[in-house]
């Protein structure tokens, strides 16, 4: 018989004794450990509960279930009504015996805080385990259940998840050779939303020291915002938008009616902005959980002690339009109610006119729309950090790749299997461009060890962010360069362009035509993955 690929091997927990499997390399796997109690039934809604202990070792040697969500993912698993263990973490880890305790990372998913899970291939955590990492990933409620607006309960309960997450890594870590000491929390889209969001929020003080953020969202709703999608998810499932009448509806009703008020928005949006892309869920400004947007945090300097990695792509609305998820923007009309929804200066549209004097109406509107909601966004978060005293690096993720037809763009998403070392992933051939080359996989070997050093000492090996200048490591191949945000015309664009505004109710008349994509974007959207 030949060599067993992995062996089991046991760690004790506060919960009791896990079993994970541990590859020839030594990197260990233990995946679907529970953090806190399910939440559902009496703790539905709520706050979510430490796991209550077990008593025999417990198999931890697959992920545990997704949160409740539509989406089917390439090489993930899904959600099923009855799927209730739903907040668990994983860890990858291979510590040496003389290395001491090694530097955490804690990787929240994307998905437009509506679907996504821990469990997708290119977040597989074993390469930057190689690295001496210790990789956390954890599930988290998406959707109405974890960022629904639900009356006489907390908002942002997804939000609290992961910080019950990272309260776990603090009493655990240890276990598996980590440093509770020194974690650094990572996401990608809403998961760099969300890590953004923690670090504005005084339940994840001092559980985290650093923040890896790549591709920031702009999006956050405030009470009066979110109780209108309530209202309209709970017409939808026939319920009152009341706590008792959300209770009363399973679920895979809200699951349902949440899919079914999204592909309304094109037609009948809440606010202006989800015309064009419909997302019905984000953090919500509450006050409470979540006190204010995190740029605003961030420029107060409430989080100078966290030191901040922050990335986006050059086209990020690229890959959302590819994916169907946004509306489609052909004529100069059109994109005036854009830029009137997205309440921008004529001045912006007129510059970006300039810069690209031979692109088409779909491609300025793409990139207005990307520096919009992620570019500008994630590039101010860097520079406020600086400014407000705390240690702040920027990153850009500009690879391209001739393929017949085109080249692969440096889109949403692309820089994660990247940064992960995940090239030959499931679905990875789609983020990138097609089968990776050496090229490609010395920029990954480049990215990845920037997290880790990031990781370990809070040094990605470029300057940092200062008060007066703005360096950027601009990740390409064949070579990476250094640049100057000085000299950027596209950020001298938006100087001026406030963004701290939350979206308002009621679209003004004529904003609201309807999507042009034949299927609705809760069936576009998970189709090759997003993870917005």
């Amino acid at each position: 018989m030949g060599e067993q690929p992995w062996v089991e091997t046991e760690f004790r927990t506060a919960g009791g004794l896990v079993r994970g499997r541990r590859a020839p390399d030594g990197v260990t796997a233990v995946l679907g450990i529970p953090y806190a109690e399910p939440p559902f039934g009496a703790h539905r809604f709520r706050a979510p509960r430490p796991a209550a202990g077990w008593g025999a070792s417990r198999d931890c040697t697959a992920f545990g279930p997704v949160a409740p969500q539509s989406a089917e993912l390439p090489g993930s698993p899904v959600w099923r009504p009855g799927d209730e263990d739903v907040l668990t973490v994983n860890v990858w880890a291979r510590p040496a015996a003389d290395a001491g305790p090694l530097p955490v990372l804690f990787w929240i998913h994307g998905g437009a805080y509506t679907f996504g899970s821990s469990a997708q291939p290119d977040f597989d955590g074993t390469a930057l385990a190689r690295a001496e990492v210790v990789v956390v990933s954890c599930n988290y409620r998406v959707g109405f259940e974890g960022f629904g607006h639900v009356p006489g309960f907390p908002d942002n309960r997804g939000l609290l998840d992961q910080v019950a997450a990272l309260r776990w890594v603090r009493d655990n870590i240890a276990a598996f050779g980590g440093d509770p000491g020194n974690v650094t929390v990572a996401g990608h889209s809403a998961g760099a939303g969300s890590a953004a969001c923690l670090m504005a929020m005084e339940q994840a003080r001092g559980l985290f020291r650093r923040a890896v953020a790549h591709s920031v969202p702009h999006g956050f709703f405030g009470v009066e915002v979110a109780a209108a999608i309530t209202s309209r998810i709970a017409a939808e499932a026939g319920v009152a938008a009341t706590g008792p009448g959300l209770l009363s509806a399973s679920p895979q009703a809200l699951v349902t009616a949440a899919d079914k008020v999204a592909a309304r928005c094109g037609d009948d949006p809440v606010t202006a902005v989800q015309a064009f892309d419909p997302v019905v869920f984000q953090p919500v400004l509450d006050g409470e959980v979540l006190p204010m947007d995190p740029l605003a945090a961030l420029a107060s300097g409430s989080a100078r002690e966290v030191d901040l990695l922050v990335c986006h792509t050059l086209e990020e609305y690229w890959f959302l339009h590819e994916v169907g998820a946004v509306r489609e923007v052909a004529s100069e009309p059109e994109l005036a109610d854009f830029t009137e929804a997205l309440s921008l200066p004529d001045r912006l549209v007129a510059g970006y006119r300039a810069l690209m004097p031979d692109a088409p109406v779909q491609d300025r509107y793409l990139a207005i729309f990307g520096d919009a909601v992620f570019g500008e966004y994630s590039s101010r978060l860097a520079e406020q950090h600086a400014r407000a005293g705390g240690r702040a690096y920027l990153a850009r993720f500009a690879r391209r790749r001739p393929r017949p037809g085109g080249g692969a763009r440096p889109w949403h998403t692309a820089d994660i299997p990247f940064a992960f070392g995940n090239l030959d992933a499931a679905g990875a051939d789609f983020l990138i461009g097609g089968a990776p080359d050496a090229q490609d996989r010395a920029l990954s070997r480049r990215m990845l060890r920037a997290w880790a050093d990031f990781a370990a000492c809070g040094d990605p090996g470029w300057p940092a962010v200062t008060a007066d200048v703005t360096t950027v490591r601009v990740w390409a191949v064949p070579d990476d360069h250094l640049s100057d945000d000085g000299t950027s015309a596209v950020r001298a664009l938006w100087r001026d362009v406030p963004l701290e505004a939350t979206p308002e109710l009621v679209p003004a008349p004529g904003l609201a035509p309807a999507l042009t994509t034949t299927s609705s974007p809760s069936d576009t959207f998970p189709a090759r993955r997003t993870s917005k």
